[in-house]
C-alpha cells in the first residue's frame, strides 16, 4: 500500500482522528510518544498530521484494546500483522465499498463552478446529496439554519473566506469540514477548524473516501470482528 496516495497522504488532523475513532487526542499523543509505532507527520507549523493508512492501524489499536489488551500488547499485535503482511502482500484485503444514506448532505462551498460540477460528479455516484454554493454568505446561512453531514469548502472562495467558514462551522459544533485549496494552507485550515486539507487538484478516489472517513461511513472505520 506504500504507493497508494490515497492511504499514504498525510490530510487528518488529529482532532479529526479522535473523533472518528473515539480516542481522545491526549491518548494518540500518548501512544504515539510511549511506543513510537504510529507517528504523524508533522506539518510546517507543528501539527500532527495523519494518513489513512495510520488512522487504519489506530482502529485496530483501538479495537484490541476494547477487547482487553493492554496498549503495549495491541502495538506488539499491530507489528506482528504489519510483518505478516510484509511477507504475504496477497492477503491484504480491500477496502470494502462503504454504503451511504441518501439522506447524508455534503455542501460544497466553491469559487470555480466547474471544479464544484466536477467534485459533485463523483460525491453523486456514491449516493450523496450535494449542495453547492459559490457565495461565502450562502454557505454561512446553510450551515446556521440546515447544517451538512460534511462541509467541503474552496479556502480561496471569495478572495479567502474559507478560513471563516471553517470557523463557522466549528462554532456549529457538529460539522466536520474538508478544506480544499491551490494553495498549501493546512496549517492555517486546521487551526481554523478543519478536520482535514486535500491540495488541489483532487483525486477523485482520495476525495471521496476523505469525505466517507469524515462522516463516518467508511469500512476501514469500522470495527473489525
Amino acid at each position: 500500500m506504500e504507493g497508494n496516495p490515497e492511504r499514504t497522504d498525510a490530510i487528518y488532523s488529529i482532532g479529526a482522528v479522535a473523533r472518528m475513532l473515539g480516542v481522545p487526542a491526549q491518548t494518540l499523543r500518548a501512544w504515539e510518544e510511549r511506543y513510537q509505532q504510529i507517528v504523524p507527520a508533522r506539518s510546517e507549523g507543528g501539527q500532527r498530521l495523519y494518513s489513512r493508512d495510520q488512522v487504519d492501524q489506530l482502529s485496530f489499536i483501538r479495537n484490541q484494546i476494547a477487547q482487553g489488551l493492554q496498549p503495549a500488547d495491541a502495538h506488539r499485535l499491530l507489528a506482528q500483522h504489519h510483518n505478516e503482511a510484509a511477507s504475504n502482500p496477497a492477503e491484504q484485503h480491500p477496502d470494502a465499498q462503504a454504503s451511504v444514506e441518501a439522506a447524508t448532505t455534503v455542501l460544497l462551498a466553491e469559487r470555480d463552478p466547474y471544479a464544484a460540477e466536477f467534485a459533485e460528479y463523483f460525491l453523486r455516484t456514491e449516493g450523496y446529496v450535494v449542495r453547492i454554493v459559490l457565495e461565502p454568505a450562502a454557505a454561512a446561512d446553510i450551515l446556521r439554519d440546515e447544517p451538512p453531514s460534511v462541509l467541503v469548502v474552496d479556502l480561496l472562495i471569495a478572495g479567502g473566506a474559507g478560513l471563516a467558514l471553517c470557523r463557522a462551522a466549528r462554532d456549529n459544533g457538529s460539522v466536520p469540514v474538508l478544506a480544499v485549496s491551490a494553495v498549501d494552507q493546512r496549517d492555517q485550515a486546521f487551526a481554523a477548524g478543519a478536520e482535514a486539507f486535500l491540495l488541489k487538484p483532487l483525486d477523485p478516489l482520495q476525495f471521496v473516501s476523505t469525505i466517507r472517513d469524515l462522516i463516518g461511513t467508511s469500512a476501514f472505520l469500522r470495527q473489525r470482528n
